[in-house]
């Protein structure tokens, strides 16, 4: 029975836990956005959107990842033998904590005034969390090496279809912006 009670726990923060990486992203954006405002504008968003960032990244996104892990690896435990699709999917569970500390990055240098990254470029970032969510639930569902393999030419495609996306969506959104 406590299995089922640390499955559920785990599963809590992961939603919490992606909830913040996605959210961080976007205050990422919109803090980059904010630098092609006028004074006064932009040091007052970036400076509400950098408060925001902080909040969610130390309140919510930090304390989800680490209780995330304390719970899987729990589950770990409690589970004893390791199969396959397990192992597949602790692989992109290492990648995505890979994600979250190149977001801390991201977070870090903002938090500094530091803008590396162009809000387009963002956005292509902020869709490389729904890849990593896709490829986990995919894999914990179905727990199939060739379920696996159709998952990753769906993922394959779904990122070729987001990154086209992005692309239509910039265009608009230009050729709005230059007819105001």
């Amino acid at each position: 029975m406590s299995f089922f009670y640390v499955k559920a726990l785990h599963i809590i923060f992961v939603v919490t836990w992606f909830a913040g990486l996605f959210y961080i992203v976007r205050l990422f954006i919109y803090y980059a956005e904010a630098d092609e405002k006028p004074e006064p504008e932009k040091s007052i968003l970036q400076r509400q959107l950098a408060l925001m960032q902080k909040r969610l990244w130390y309140g919510i996104t930090w304390p989800s990842a680490v209780l995330t892990l304390i719970f899987g690896l729990t589950m770990l435990y409690l589970y004893g033998a390791i199969p396959g699709w397990l192992v597949w999917k602790l692989c992109f569970v290492v990648g995505l904590y890979i994600y979250h500390f190149l977001c801390h990055r991201i977070f870090k240098q903002q938090q500094q005034g530091v803008l590396q990254y162009t809000p387009t470029q963002l956005r292509i970032w902020n869709e490389v969390a729904t890849l990593f969510l896709i490829s986990i639930v995919f894999l914990v569902v179905l727990k199939s090496s060739l379920s696996m393999l159709w998952g990753i030419i769906g993922l394959i495609l779904f990122s070729a279809i987001l990154m086209l996306a992005i692309r239509v969506y910039k265009r608009v959104r230009e050729s709005g912006s230059s007819n105001s």
